[in-house]
């Protein structure tokens, strides 16, 4: 935990020093990364990272670069953002597991009551002493349940807030790549921190969904989609950010009609097949196949020619914060725990089929349009 405390803060110095033009703006950066790891790592490695994070942002960014100075109070502020992020985001984490071990340990209670109750049922008072403590537990877990969908409240609330200065580094970044007579070695670095705040945008976006998901706030607006159409814009997504990686589908097996939430649908893909472009290998392509096999239900397989996925890691692939042994660190281990729960929400199922080896398959279903299924 120490450690990706302390790599994290020092690789994103590493591509920002490069640019040659130091701003303060990209405290807002460090602060996302000390939020980020306040939420995969709790308290402790949050104020290691924000204690990092500020050594390294106050020595080569904050003017006279260099030195470890606080010039003014707006290094102040940078100072107490830092810890107050690693602080208010590590403290809920922190609560939020020390929350699930005693709703397991309530649960656990719980059961052992009802089997007390049981045995008891034939002695009023022991019965009613039972009743009791069944009664209050009860009201435990209740606040208890209270209590985490505060937490996702909470979580929701900080994601949706550093977007907005992920956003205008991204937009920042972007922009200046726009110019004609920029340095090749300066447009590779600007280019580096473009990436990393996609990155972090994308974990915040996740974690925004994920939060939906569970709480049940997902909102779908399900009507007949082709599925033909949504596979073709994911596939043209997909081509924006890997060139070179070819998806082959059929067109006429795919004109088909599901009915779906087009947003969500188009989610599902993109999460299914950027898990096939980050582990098949290069120059290998993805494939996309469309059937009906089961009344009322259209079933999806994207298949990739990679590794495969180990034995030991398909009873808890579609868990959160999973990630393959060969993942190149571009996921954020929330993509299949989020497909799983669109397509849940559909209504449908998603599973790893078996296959050869070098072969990986995910296959999931939705339900077919009734305007389908009358033409």
């Amino acid at each position: 935990m120490a450690a990706a405390a302390v790599a994290v803060p020092a690789v994103l110095t590493a591509i920002l020093a490069q640019t040659n033009s130091p701003q303060r703006e990209y405290a807002y950066l460090y602060m996302a990364v000390v939020a980020v790891i306040a939420f995969l790592r709790g308290l402790w490695p949050a104020l290691l990272a924000a204690a990092v994070s500020f050594l390294l942002f106050d020595y080569f960014f904050v003017p006279p670069v260099h030195t470890l100075t606080i010039a003014d109070a707006q290094d102040l502020m940078n100072l107490a953002i830092f810890f107050g992020t690693a602080g208010v985001v590590g403290f809920i984490a922190g609560r939020r597991r020390e929350a699930q071990m005693r709703a397991e340990s309530l649960a656990r209670e719980l059961k052992n009551a009802n089997a007390e109750l049981v045995r008891l049922n034939r002695d009023q008072a022991a019965a009613a002493q039972a009743a009791v403590r069944l009664a209050r537990t009860e009201q435990q877990v209740q606040l208890l349940q209270q209590a985490e969908q505060d937490l996702r409240d909470l979580l929701a609330t900080i994601s949706h807030e550093l977007r907005t200065p992920i956003g205008t580094i991204l937009t920042d970044s972007t922009n200046m790549l726009r110019t004609q007579d920029m340095n090749t070695s300066v447009r590779y670095r600007i280019e580096g921190i473009a990436t990393e705040a996609r990155r972090l945008n994308r974990l915040l976006a996740d974690m925004l969904s994920l939060g939906r998901i569970e709480s049940g706030a997902l909102h779908l607006t399900l009507e007949p989609v082709q599925v033909g159409d949504a596979v073709a814009a994911a596939a043209e997504r997909l081509k924006r950010i890997a060139p070179d990686r070819k998806v082959e589908w059929d067109a006429k097996e795919a004109g088909v009609s599901a009915l779906a939430d087009w947003d969500s649908l188009g989610q599902i893909l993109d999460n299914l097949l950027d898990n096939a472009n980050r582990f098949a290998p290069p120059g290998t392509p993805i494939s996309v196949r469309v059937s009906l096999e089961a009344p009322g239900q259209v079933t999806i397989r994207v298949l990739d020619h990679g590794p495969g996925v180990p034995a030991a890691m398909r009873a808890r692939l579609f868990n959160r914060f999973v990630k393959g042994p060969s993942d190149a660190g571009d996921g954020t281990g929330l993509g299949l725990a989020i497909t799983r729960g669109l397509v849940e929400a559909h209504a449908g199922s998603i599973l790893l089929e078996d296959g050869p080896p070098g072969e990986t398959t995910f296959r999931f279903t939705i339900p077919k349009s009734e305007a389908q299924a009358a033409s």
